[in-house]
């Protein structure tokens, strides 16, 4: 490949050219990796942490075709990963990205360790966990609050926890920490959850769990550690404590995108706008997986983004040429 002709931001770091960066290792990145680097382009993919993605930390996946509904996240990812790296991809985790000039023909990334060169780039960055935003919560993270129940659920043996959340992510991990906990307490805000019927089936059976329906955590209380959380009852309008050993929290996420916004065009909540070809509002650049504005947002229709991305920056590189 033709060196790039751009200035290096920092002289001290590695420098590195492809045809295809993908920022972002979970099931999008790694999908469009595959494709990529199996039509010969030139593919990195970098990730702030391990590659893998919130995949990863998911204990089982049910609903992955062709998985006969029992495959731990772990093991989906790390063959997906072997399968990008025997194609030729490379893999560069552990990188957080500091700044990126996505205009031009040559898209430039900056990490702290390296500057990267590229002709196209894929978002595939995914999203975080979306905080509560009590008092407490940020003090006792990693000292009795969590937001993976596959990480730290081991931690609570015996122990009584609280789960937090409506949906499929929080039901399903619920039922999981009885494995550990003697109780799980689920704390949702409405009167319903909004998970799929046959995870509320799984955690109704359960006798270890206990339901608080139209219930809201106020505050996280502890010293070094969480002893209790402050919960509001908004049907009766009452105000209560109740003694814990932990906090999981599931209330949906919000897009890794904070990098990107001022050059490409989101929505108001920041996750990237692109069309049906996963194109956003920049030639060259293409968004994938659950850091994109959609409906949807499944390990199968990740899979299915990364996919089209990489399909199309192939069509944009040859239209280059290349």
């Amino acid at each position: 490949m033709e060196a790039f002709e751009k200035e290096l931001e920092n002289p001290e770091n590695n420098r590195k050219e492809c045809d295809v960066l993908i920022l972002g290792g979970g099931p999008a990145g790694l999908t469009a990796a595959i494709y990529t680097a199996r039509a010969k382009l030139d593919t990195i993919i970098v990730d702030e942490g391990i590659v893998g993605g919130q995949v990863a930390s998911t204990y089982q996946v049910a609903n992955y075709p062709g998985t006969d509904g029992v495959i731990k996240g772990i093991d989906l990812v790390n063959n997906m990963k072997k399968q990008a790296v025997d194609f030729g991809a490379r893999i560069d985790d552990m990188q957080a990205l500091v700044k990126v000039e996505l205009s031009g023909d040559i898209k430039k990334i900056s990490t702290g360790k390296t500057d990267y060169f590229a002709r196209s780039v894929i978002i595939a960055t995914g999203a975080a966990p979306r905080k509560l935003n009590v008092d407490g919560e940020d003090k006792f993270t990693g000292k009795g609050v969590h937001y993976c129940a596959t990480c730290d659920g081991a931690f609570y043996y015996d122990a009584n926890v609280i789960v937090v959340g409506g949906g499929d992510a929080a039901v399903e991990e619920a039922v999981f920490l009885t494995r550990f906990a003697k109780k799980v307490t689920v704390v949702h805000r409405r009167d319903s959850f909004r998970a799929t019927k046959s995870a509320q089936d799984e955690l109704f059976k359960n006798p270890s769990i206990e339901v608080l329906f139209n219930t809201e955590v106020k505050a996280i209380n502890g010293t070094d550690f969480v002893t209790g959380v402050t919960l509001f009852d908004n049907k009766h309008n009452k105000t209560y404590e109740m003694p814990i050993d932990g906090v999981f929290i599931y209330i949906g996420t919000q897009p890794r995108s904070q990098l990107f916004r001022g050059q490409i065009e989101t929505d108001e909540h920041g996750y990237i706008i692109t069309d049906e070809n996963m194109q956003t509002s920049i030639k060259g650049v293409f968004a994938a997986g659950d850091v994109r504005k959609k409906e949807v947002r499944q390990i199968t229709t990740a899979v299915g983004d990364g996919t089209v991305a990489a399909v199309m920056a192939g069509r944009y590189l040859a239209s280059l040429g290349l």
